[in-house]
């Protein structure tokens, strides 16, 4: 007696060695009904086990033509592709293979760790290149800010007075901080620093 309804039957895991030469256990099911009873039995002995069999040799010979990143991005693809060849081969047999579902993709665990030590060098490596950007762009705003400042005398001294202002409001301990003779002697010569009020004395009433 021969079913016509859907079978579903699982694939065993398979070791598969990728095109990239990476190791991996993968399953899948299958779905496939029997069209052609007759055939079903007197073409293949066992049409279950023979689709088993198949499924399997095919599973490996497709996924090892692809890899890593293939196997993990392209699986419905790589479900099409599997289930053309099946329903290729097993249609003399009476079969009809309808779809193909590859069900997981293992690594073992120290190409997990491998994987991962990768992943995190690349993480770094973004880091350090952010980090040398910034660097390369707050360096272009220093040069700037140094010709500014050196250009114009009065946006240096202002500078200066900030610094010693922040300085000033740290209150943990006490610094000593030189001030600049040529700063000193521009606040003079602007009368800022040094001039004396003048008062004219009041002549007394007669």
């Amino acid at each position: 007696k021969v079913g016509l309804r859907t079978v579903v039957m699982d694939v065993p895991s398979q070791d598969v060695i990728s095109k990239d030469n990476v190791s991996v256990k993968v399953s899948a099911v299958v779905y496939f009904r029997v069209i052609d009873p007759k055939l079903a039995i007197i073409a293949v002995e066992d049409y279950l086990n023979a689709i088993n069999q198949l499924s399997q040799t095919t599973l490996r010979s497709v996924l090892g033509q692809h890899d890593l990143d293939e196997m993990l991005s392209s699986r419905n693809q790589l479900n099409s592709d599997i289930q053309g060849i099946l329903d290729e081969h097993t249609d003399a047999w009476g079969i009809k293979v309808g779809n193909v579902e590859i069900k997981r993709v293992d690594l073992d665990e120290s190409m997990i760790r491998a994987i991962a030590r990768q992943a995190e060098a690349e993480r770094e490596r973004r880091a350090k290149v952010i980090y040398a950007d910034g660097e390369l762009q707050a360096s272009g705003k220093f040069t700037e800010a140094a010709r500014i400042l050196s250009a114009l005398p009065e946006a240096m001294q202002l500078r200066y007075l900030q610094t010693l202002s922040q300085i000033a409001g740290d209150r943990t301990s006490t610094i000593v901080f030189p001030f600049p003779l040529d700063m000193f002697r521009e606040f003079q010569k602007k009368g800022s620093i040094g001039d004396e009020e003048k008062i004219t004395p009041a002549h007394p009433k007669p």
